[in-house]
């Protein structure tokens, strides 16, 4: 009789473990996946840009590179700002072009217009494309390429999105065989960087965060090369007709509970 009720209150213990682990795991999966993303996502700013992807792709289809930077202003605007911050236009990718990025690596000479192979976004290739060197030749270097998305965004002027990545290495696109960079995972920095080279050259108005694709520690492009993000994408609106400010620029906080997540995230990466 002993041993009966010893056997039965091992199992009620039992049951009631798996259920704890049950119920536990999922809370995990709610708040993991719907409630700290519903939380953090925002785009108070720019309300027109709710329901769009965050993410390039290759001409194959391919998950590309993710969106994390982005212009408020008109063509002309953009062009003035990206020069004045020392970020020069980058050639389309031709035999000719993929040549001279070849000899540029291998002779470690600048070449300051080296292409990009081109990404999509919302079906249409890049409409902009920058670069600016690291080092003295094609092979480092930062990019970005910019997409036209909004021709009038909550501040009555267009919208562009953009991809901005460290390139840490000439190779061979594992799709297409062409001449084409490997990205370094910490495409923040990029972000970041650039960001402040519209600064310092007086180029920005003001800058806010939208919600891109969310914190990613393990993401991959379309060649395959790892990056992790916190998934904000920095918005610097510029100054018009390339009027250089003469005041830092207004910068607009994030909500509160995005601001921790942010703050948690960098906390977490400076452990990796």
């Amino acid at each position: 009789m002993v041993s009966a009720s010893k056997g039965l209150s091992r199992r009620l213990r039992l049951r009631n473990l798996v259920t704890g682990l049950v119920a536990a795991l999922a809370l995990y999966g709610l708040a993991a996946y719907v409630v700290l993303p519903m939380a953090w996502t925002h785009y108070e700013h720019q309300p027109g840009l709710a329901d769009r992807p965050m993410v390039t792709h290759t001409g194959q289809g391919i998950p590309g590179d993710p969106l994390n930077v982005g212009l408020v202003g008109g063509k002309e605007d953009v062009l003035r700002a990206m020069h004045a911050a020392g970020w020069f236009p980058a050639d389309p990718i031709t035999l000719r072009s993929s040549i001279d990025i070849i000899g540029s690596v291998i002779l470690d000479r600048p070449d300051h217009d080296a292409p990009v192979s081109p990404l999509y976004y919302d079906g249409r290739r890049e409409d902009f494309a920058f670069e600016r060197p690291v080092g003295t030749s094609a092979d480092t270097r930062n990019h970005v390429r910019f997409w036209h998305v909004l021709d009038r965004g909550q501040e009555g002027r267009p919208v562009w999105l953009g991809s901005a990545t460290f390139d840490r290495g000439v190779g061979l696109s594992h799709d297409t065989g062409q001449v084409t960079h490997h990205i370094g995972p910490d495409i923040d920095a990029v972000r970041d960087g650039l960001t402040d080279d519209l600064k310092k050259a007086g180029m920005v108005e003001a800058t806010y965060q939208i919600t891109g694709i969310g914190p990613t520690m393990n993401g991959r492009n379309g060649e395959g090369d790892p990056y992790y993000t916190d998934g904000e994408i920095w918005v610097s609106r510029l100054v018009p007709e390339g009027v250089k400010s003469a005041v830092p620029p207004e910068i607009l906080p994030p909500p509160a509970f995005v601001g921790f997540k942010d703050r948690l995230w960098h906390w977490a990466v400076s452990l990796l």
